[in-house]
């Protein structure tokens, strides 16, 4: 393996692989049916390339998949049910799985999960299995250090690993994609200290790369039933890295949107 993780491919062109699979099942090894999918494809992994998975075909893999019959509401449930118009097992589910309610509107209760903003605690109903739902990963970080070790180790390259998840943004309409758990590159670049260009030093400006790099790959997995759960990003600025790194996190007091969503709330 190329200690200095150099890529092969030329940096000024950004390619988008969609990498077909069969339908992922609870127990499939990822790192398998992901090999054997890129095989099947003729697609070789090359040092530098991001692969983005999508969170719910990592999820099923892991069992998370929940069927609806087997959970019993409480009456913290029901009533949460009713004031967001959601079935009372489901949000029995955004209880158990988020941090904190914090609102919501008819469809959706809006949680922080994990010390994100997340509407119903990430819980996704689609693609998955008649009567079931899918939850998060339980540890997205482990999760992508595990996937991009054993792909590497199988494809004997240096790459970065993505599970991805699809989120609105404040006032805005669509899902965009963010970053749930990185492996093998730097999640948010610092880009305080560099100069504008009329020599301006930025202050405050940090990079999302994960999340922006999550945004690219939703555009070829799209949404529904596009069967496209892995794509490979080539030739992305990215810095390829040993190990991981957390996505780093606002606290809720640092946040421009929730501080003052919370103070008027007070």
């Amino acid at each position: 393996m190329d200690n200095e993780h150099e890529p092969s491919h030329d940096k000024g062109q950004i390619q988008l692989l969609g990498i077909r699979t069969p339908i992922i099942r609870p127990g499939n090894d990822m790192v398998k049916i992901l090999v054997e999918s890129l095989k099947e494809q003729k697609i070789q992994l090359q040092n530098g390339d991001v692969i983005v998975l999508a969170e719910s075909a990592v999820a099923t893999a892991e069992g998370r998949v929940v069927c609806l019959a087997d959970i019993e509401p409480t009456a913290e449930a029901y009533d949460l049910a009713q004031r967001y118009q959601l079935g009372p097992r489901e949000m029995q589910l955004i209880i158990e799985e988020c941090d904190e309610i914090v609102g919501g509107v008819p469809g959706a209760a809006l949680t922080i999960t994990r010390g994100t903003l997340s509407p119903n605690a990430g819980i996704d109903s689609s693609n998955a299995p008649d009567g079931c739902v899918v939850l998060l990963p339980k540890d997205p970080q482990k999760s992508a250090a595990f996937i991009r070790e054993g792909l590497e180790k199988a494809c004997s390259c240096h790459i970065g690993v993505i599970i991805g998840d699809s989120r609105t943004q404040p006032l805005r309409l669509g899902c965009v994609g963010i970053a749930l758990g990185t492996s093998g590159l730097e999640p948010v670049e610092d880009a305080r200290g560099t100069l504008d260009l009329f020599g301006r030093e930025l202050k405050i400006t940090r990079k999302a790369v994960a999340d922006n790099m999550a945004s690219t790959a939703q555009l070829m997995m799209g949404e529904a039933g596009e069967g496209i759960p892995a794509v490979i990003i080539r030739g992305a600025p990215v810095k390829v890295i040993e190990g991981s790194i957390a996505m780093p996190l606002f606290s809720r007091e640092e946040c421009m949107y929730y501080s003052n969503i919370s103070r008027d709330r007070k």
